[in-house]
């Protein structure tokens, strides 16, 4: 994701509004986006606010990661769905996979058996003797 347009930009914006001028001018002028330039005309309207709203992802953990951690130490395989009822607090799904992802942890399918021998039966052209250069044998 982006970094949030800066404050000169939305203030030119706003200025250019108040001027009278309309969104597909002022987007065409500013090169931005004219859902973009409406969003900022209308947050001004609406809240008062000029200035960007802060990015990211929630900031209020709900799950205790210390539990649940000892709940993956304990059930290695357990899904997602298995570890949020077994943690049995409010929350959905996907939050018990951030959480996861906040501890570093992750779902690895492991193999059960040894890789095959067998070599790859498809090979590129310079292997089978062929020429890199169609033409320079047409020529020659």
């Amino acid at each position: 994701m982006g970094a949030a347009y800066a404050q000169d930009l939305r203030d030119r914006v706003l200025a250019a509004y108040d001027r009278g001028m309309k969104t597909r001018q002022i987007a065409d002028l500013f090169l931005v986006s004219p859902a973009w330039a409406r969003r900022v005309k209308q947050r001004r309207r609406e809240t008062g606010e000029t200035t960007p709203r802060p990015m990211g992802g929630a900031t209020v953990i709900k799950i205790d990661l210390v539990q649940l951690a000892e709940l993956v130490r304990g059930r290695p395989d357990a899904t997602i769905k298995e570890l949020h009822a077994l943690l049995g607090i409010d929350c959905v799904e996907s939050a018990v996979g951030m959480a996861l992802k906040r501890l570093g942890l992750s779902f690895k399918k492991k193999r059960s058996t040894r890789r095959s021998k067998i070599v790859r039966t498809s090979h590129n052209a310079e292997s089978r003797g062929s020429a890199t250069n169609p033409r320079s044998t047409l020529n020659d």
